[in-house]
């Protein structure tokens, strides 16, 4: 369905959000390049080539919803915002300022935001809340959550996982994006995920492993989602942490720092 000259747009497209985010940072002067970075290209495909939108008309009724569940990643969602002409491309350059449309964490000021999140853990409940209220509604739009792996660990996602099963949400599809690292270090030293696929085929899910830096694969994945009957699925992303940006890839200082101007202008050029 998607040939390699459409492959390779969103590849060029998913660089420049990289480019934003770091700008964006830079002039904030906090916020989170690591995980901004390491699922850019899974919500570049979901906004260029996957979700139904309409920057012109957010509130459109039969959008489909995404909700980033990592709230502190929001760089990434602003960016790709903005890109899709939500807004001005300029609002990105008031991150995290007083009285901006854009804190340090989602909530509705933002055109195309659907809920504020932040505090890990309640996302996935969110869109089960979302992929109900359009099967209530007898409406066919999707509901997309990206999470955190370090995020999982908070016992709020099982409980919404368990739901979601049960009440056959076949509208939802979850991404977890797995670069392996949590704002203290590696997961697998503070709180394992594995077997995590047996874990989600165990509460029910149809479960997708991809490389999450791989156009093909991503886009592939939710076309596989779209055709799910009667269980949500889940795309587990194997993602790095930083990616795009050498000196920040698997550098866990990078989960919650913004770069210095010096590291602004290499990560510029790497990204160029």
């Amino acid at each position: 369905m998607y040939n390699q000259a459409k492959i390779k747009e969103l590849e060029e497209k998913a660089k420049r959000i990289r480019r934003l985010i770091v700008q964006m940072l830079f002039k904030a002067g906090s916020g989170h390049p690591g995980g901004s970075l390491s699922s850019t290209d899974v919500v570049t495909c979901l906004y260029n080539a996957v979700m139904r939108h309409n920057p012109k008309d957010p509130h459109w009724p039969d959008r489909d919803r995404f909700h980033m569940s990592k709230g502190h990643c929001c760089p990434l969602w602003y960016a790709a915002l903005a890109d899709q002409g939500y807004f001005k491309e300029e609002e990105l350059w008031t991150l995290r300022k007083l009285g901006s449309m854009l804190q340090g964490h989602p909530d509705k000021r933002t055109p195309g935001v659907e809920v504020a999140s932040g505090s890990l853990g309640q996302g996935l409940s969110v869109a089960l809340g979302m992929s109900l209220a359009a099967k209530v509604d007898h409406k066919d739009y999707r509901v997309y959550c990206l999470m955190g792996d370090g995020e999982i660990q908070e016992g709020n996602i099982w409980e919404a996982a368990m739901a979601c099963a049960h009440f056959k949400c076949d509208n939802l599809c979850a991404i977890l994006d797995y670069n392996g690292f949590q704002i203290d270090g590696k997961t697998q030293d503070i709180m394992g995920l594995e077997p995590i696929i047996e874990k989600w085929k165990a509460f029910g899910w149809y479960t997708v492993e991809i490389d999450g830096h791989n156009i093909k694969q991503i886009l592939d994945a939710f076309l596989t989602a779209q055709k799910i009957k009667e269980k949500p699925t889940i795309i587990i992303a194997h993602t790095v942490k930083g990616k795009g940006v050498s000196f920040m890839e698997n550098v866990v200082d990078f989960h919650g720092r913004a770069p210095t101007k010096e590291e602004t202008e290499k990560a510029l050029k790497e990204l160029a």
